[in-house]
């Protein structure tokens, strides 16, 4: 797939005020400081698109692209961020959950991993909700580029088999860096097939 469009739509504060339409969506969601915005940029081939920021937790509404006037982009805050107020964490976790829950545009949400770093408890939890919720989801490991190619094919063999002690069978997985445009190609190809056998099921 190639993106030929991609304009922001709108930044909502609750799924209610979302777009009133019934194309596909694709939220991308992470930790923050894990290079979310640069990696929607880089798919999007939009330098500004998505706002990159150097302070982590900027995204706090869940934010739509529309892509080629067929999917959105789902833009959405990221989580763990300690420097807010419980009262605020709670608030953005409870707009998560249940735009990722109630959402019935939702196709497939791609968790974004910072491929340099051990499991974290908090990704790991996140993707066990996912999965006891029935949420088609995928792993996308960022910032390859920070490693050499050994010691991030080896950080991401570590996560699997972390995985694998309570996943019978693993979600699709990508490796990407948003810096050398790696994994733009699987990630937009996998959208595309997604797209393509909903509209010959639609």
């Amino acid at each position: 797939m190639i993106i030929k469009e991609a304009e922001f739509s709108l930044s909502a504060p609750t799924i209610s005020l979302c777009p009133k339409d019934t194309k596909p969506e694709y939220a991308f969601i992470g930790r923050s400081n894990v290079g979310k915005s640069s990696l929607i940029n880089m798919l999007c081939g939009r330098k500004n698109l998505a706002k990159t920021s150097a302070t982590p937790g900027k995204t706090l509404l869940i934010n739509h692209f529309i892509i080629n006037k067929e999917w959105y982009l789902v833009d959405l805050p990221g989580y763990g961020y300690a420097k807010r107020s419980k009262k605020e964490i709670a608030r953005l976790d409870q707009m998560i959950r249940s735009y990722i829950l109630q959402r019935q545009q939702l196709v497939n949400v791609f968790v974004l991993i910072d491929i340099r770093l051990e499991p974290q408890k908090i990704d790991l939890e996140f993707i066990e909700w996912l999965g006891a919720s029935s949420i088609p989801f995928s792993l996308v490991f960022t910032k390859a580029d920070k490693l050499t190619a050994g010691k991030a094919k080896a950080n991401l063999e570590g996560y699997k088999k972390t995985l694998e002690v309570t996943w019978e069978e693993l979600p699709p997985i990508f490796v990407t860096s948003s810096e050398k445009r790696q994994g733009k190609e699987e990630l937009l190809d996998y959208i595309d097939s997604i797209n393509k056998a909903l509209q010959e099921n639609g």
